[in-house]
């Protein structure tokens, strides 16, 4: 069965209502999904997974969640050959240029470790609304569609 695993990170709990989303919606496709709060995974926890996201918030003018740094640093070191990950993320757009950058962060190091990426990194403005729900949904079939192509 299809293993995934979707670790969030959250101040105001957007971030883990993306994380729910992308869980039910990989759930509805068949996968076994694990969810977990960043600060409380071990990134050696993904390499039980065919599939990894990531749900960060981006705090004040860039930066990553404090809770998570640990996460982050060790995501570079491991190697996630033939996993294929996604990264979703809630912020708030008046931070203009540093709107929603731990996505693009996120991305960075699960490339580093050899991860492939199965969905353009999504970023949502504040609390989820319809149209982002179904942006989630998209996300977690495309992560999925590349799964399966990856296995053909």
């Amino acid at each position: 069965m299809l293993k995934a695993h979707v670790v969030f990170a959250t101040i105001t709990g957007n971030n883990e209502d993306l994380a729910d989303i992308v869980t039910e919606g990989l759930e509805d496709l068949g996968a076994e999904v694990k969810e977990t709060e960043i600060s409380q995974t071990d990134t050696e926890e993904l390499l039980n997974a065919d599939i990894c996201v990531v749900c960060a918030y981006t705090y004040d003018e860039g930066h990553l969640p404090e809770e998570g740094l640990d996460f982050f640093d060790d995501l570079a070191d491991m190697d996630l050959s033939n996993k294929v990950f996604g990264v979703a993320g809630s912020g708030d757009d008046f931070y203009e240029d540093s709107y929603n950058t731990s996505v693009d962060k996120f991305i960075d190091q699960f490339k580093k470790a050899n991860a492939i990426q199965g969905s353009k990194g999504v970023k949502i403005n504040l609390e989820p609304d319809e149209n982002d729900i179904k942006t989630l949904d998209k996300m977690s079939k495309e992560l999925v569609d590349k799964y399966n192509n990856l296995k053909k």
